[in-house]
């Protein structure tokens, strides 16, 4: 049975996407901490981040790395902050978070409750910013 996320990356659930290649998919998170709150995986479907060969994670992170620059210029914050906790969904997966402070990394915090539209206002500005 296929993830939620490989189900994602196969287009049988909708999201909000910002970027793709042949390896990597990189979403909005639904249940952000913040504006930006972007989430980052292989199209692999592998559970655990570290299980990945050492050439794929790296390769992972410099995508990474490209996502997390356009979130900065489209929600100007001091850091993206990066978190990989992987015990919600079986697929491996990077957050990038926009932060101001650390505290802005907790996940107790509440999330925000975002409309479409506000979705849609988020995905626009950072693909705007990865061009």
């Amino acid at each position: 049975m296929a993830t939620i996320f490989s189900r994602i990356v196969a287009g049988e659930i909708p999201c909000y996407k910002i970027a793709e290649d042949e390896r990597f998919f990189a979403f909005l998170d639904i249940n952000p901490l913040a504006k930006g709150h972007t989430l980052v995986i292989p199209k692999q479907e592998v559970d655990y981040l570290f299980d990945l060969d050492d050439e794929v994670l790296g390769a992972m992170q410099v995508f990474a790395k490209r996502v997390a620059v356009a979130i900065k210029k489209a929600f100007p914050c001091l850091k993206v902050g990066q978190a990989v906790l992987g015990l919600e969904v079986p697929h491996a997966h990077i957050h990038l978070v926009p932060m101001q402070s650390e505290k802005d990394m907790l996940f107790s915090n509440p999330k925000l409750q975002l409309s479409p539209e506000e979705f849609a206002e988020v995905q626009r500005k950072i693909v705007e910013a990865m061009e």
